[in-house]
């Protein structure tokens, strides 16, 4: 008799988990960069919500410094390519949003003093 692999349901994703997957995250997203700004788009404030469901689907909504940007095409396929090499993730879907519109304030203190901001 041949023996049969049971198919097993995705299961909750467990807060350790969640919690490493996060860090690899934020550190993906600070592989990039705004051609324009010597700042990576996690310090900038353009990341709006990171969501990853059990199944390690990940859902990103992020803006651009304006709406115009010229790498407005490119800017979510270059986060996407930094998630989906994250181990484990199954899907990157990234939705730009413009509301609200990002301004200066959004930006992380690491950020205003790599730019001479303060």
């Amino acid at each position: 008799m041949d023996a049969v692999t049971p198919q097993t349901e995705p299961t909750a994703i467990s807060q350790t988990e969640l919690d490493a997957l996060t860090d690899q995250l934020v550190d993906k997203l600070k592989t990039v960069y705004d051609p324009e700004i010597p700042v990576d788009i996690y310090e900038l404030g353009l990341i709006y919500k990171v969501d990853v469901s059990d199944d390690r689907d990940v859902a990103i909504d992020m803006t651009l410094t304006a709406p115009g940007c010229p790498v407005a095409g490119e800017m979510p396929d270059w986060v996407r390519e930094a998630v989906m090499s994250i181990e484990g993730v199954r899907s990157c879907d990234v939705n730009l949003v413009f509301d609200p519109p990002w301004d200066p304030s959004r930006m992380s203190d690491e950020a205003k003093l790599q730019l001479n901001m303060f």
